[in-house]
């Protein structure tokens, strides 16, 4: 199916292109898109690298321990069932960290983890814990926006992480608003 739509978009912009009075010829097209890429992925590398690395000493040092328990009380009055099974806490833990570093690349195996975990625990089907964990992980609250700060450092910006108070305002109001409406469904579907 993919092949098929990449090939369907290549099509269009072959016939299209000219009445539209694109200049680039498809294959300077596709060799300046490819040239874009790879220095995106050069510019951003470093910095993914950098924050990923802190991730993973931060476990190897004992901190993912302690923001575990720091965090312990929030999480275990939000996955009460996840939270008694060790594996899962942990996962649980280090998924909120990373998205808290905002790694959501970092993030992603920790929460497959957690969501494994949570459907194990209710027969394979999608319990309110396994829910509300896709809907802070799709809310995402982030204290540092790596990725983001990465991408505007990557496009010129000399303060790239001057958007901290934005990102912090809107990071929040996502969690809160799916924690309200996670409740709200639970309410109304029990």
């Amino acid at each position: 199916m993919l092949n098929f739509l990449l090939f369907t978009i290549f099509f269009l912009c072959l016939l299209l292109g000219p009445i539209r009075g694109w200049t680039l010829s498809p294959d300077q097209a596709l060799l300046s898109g490819a040239e874009n890429a790879l220095r995106l992925c050069l510019e951003l590398g470093p910095a993914l690298c950098l924050w990923s690395m802190l991730l993973e000493l931060m476990e190897r040092i004992g901190m993912s321990a302690l923001l575990s328990r720091l965090l312990s009380p929030l999480l275990r009055r939000l996955f009460p069932r996840g939270w008694a099974h060790e594996q899962i806490r942990e996962a649980l833990s280090e998924n909120l960290g990373a998205n808290l570093l905002g790694l959501g690349n970092a993030a992603t195996p920790a929460g497959i983890r957690a969501a494994r975990g949570l459907a194990g625990l209710s027969g394979g089907r999608a319990s309110d814990e396994l829910c509300l964990l896709v809907v802070l992980n799709t809310a995402s609250l982030q204290l540092i926006p790596a990725t983001v700060a990465a991408l505007r450092a990557a496009a010129g910006s000399e303060a790239p992480f001057e958007i901290l108070p934005a990102v912090w305002i809107c990071s929040l109001c996502s969690v809160l608003a799916g924690l309200g409406a996670a409740a709200l469904c639970r309410r109304i579907w029990p």
